[in-house]
């Protein structure tokens, strides 16, 4: 693609009004809000599905191998419209379709949602924040851009922060989408098994009235192990401070001899 192609680009982007640019987050939003005030999320709960598990599971059966792309893009509906119940519709997926099929259809569907809000977010948003951002917003955003790819993979692999805040931010940030969809897919992944394999056995609970261990991510068994890859995701991040760092003493040094 040329200069001239890019650039004509962008001022088509750019001429393009800004209630078109916002209509996808404002749809997006409008959605969240309908949903919550008609209480429709309280459907999304272990009590729930402890009674209709066995309707559900017919449904599931008669529809074959429709039923995980079904729910993987009811999974992506969840997250693009930011509702709760992630957690609880990710044990859902496991105990309904096992552990491999429904890692895939939980994964595909959260990277599917949150690249729906991220884009919305960032046409809406992203890119008047972009043009009239400056000082510590500015330094802050070019800090974040420069390491994206390792910072984002620490904020998927360890949920200090909900996930939607996560969709939104590097939207805000000019992250590229391609970085957006790797490290959300690959960041998600251990968390999401973790929970589907919850999932894959919580029949007996169903039966005798018990709720799965949703806070089973933060046990050191789980969590230990997902800090250990965020260490490993940031250790570019650090070497790269390191070596900067090394360098800049270096001709530090080398000014002074001469």
């Amino acid at each position: 693609m040329t200069k001239a192609t890019i650039n004509g680009t962008l001022e088509t982007s750019k001429k393009r009004p800004w209630w078109l640019r916002a209509a996808p987050l404002a749809i997006l939003a409008a959605g969240t809000i309908l949903v919550l005030s008609m209480g429709w999320h309280r459907y999304i709960s272990f009590e729930q599905l402890r009674e209709h598990h066995e309707a559900l599971s017919v449904w599931i059966k008669a529809r074959g191998i429709w039923a995980p792309v079904l729910f993987g893009l009811g999974y992506a509906v969840m997250t693009a419209f930011s509702l709760p119940g992630g957690a609880l519709a990710t044990v859902v997926g496991g105990f309904f379709f096992g552990v491999v099929t429904g890692s895939i259809a939980v994964i595909l569907g959260a990277t599917l949602g949150a690249s729906i809000l991220f884009l919305a977010a960032k046409s809406a948003i992203g890119e008047f924040l972009r043009h009239k951002s400056a000082g510590w917003l500015k330094r802050m955003e070019e800090g974040f851009r420069e390491d994206a790819f390792s910072y984002l993979l620490t904020l998927r692999l360890i949920p200090l922060f909900p996930f939607w805040l996560v969709n939104l931010v590097p939207a805000f940030l000019g992250i590229k989408l391609r970085t957006f969809v790797v490290t959300t897919f690959f960041g998600i992944m251990p968390g999401s098994i973790v929970y589907v394999s919850l999932g894959n056995g919580i029949g007996i609970l169903l039966d005798s009235g018990g709720t799965p261990d949703f806070g089973i991510i933060f046990k050191p068994e789980v969590l230990l192990p997902l800090i250990g890859l965020a260490i490993l995701a940031l250790m570019p991040v650090v070497y790269k401070r390191y070596q900067r760092r090394k360098n800049g003493a270096g001709g530090d040094v080398d000014a002074t001899d001469t």
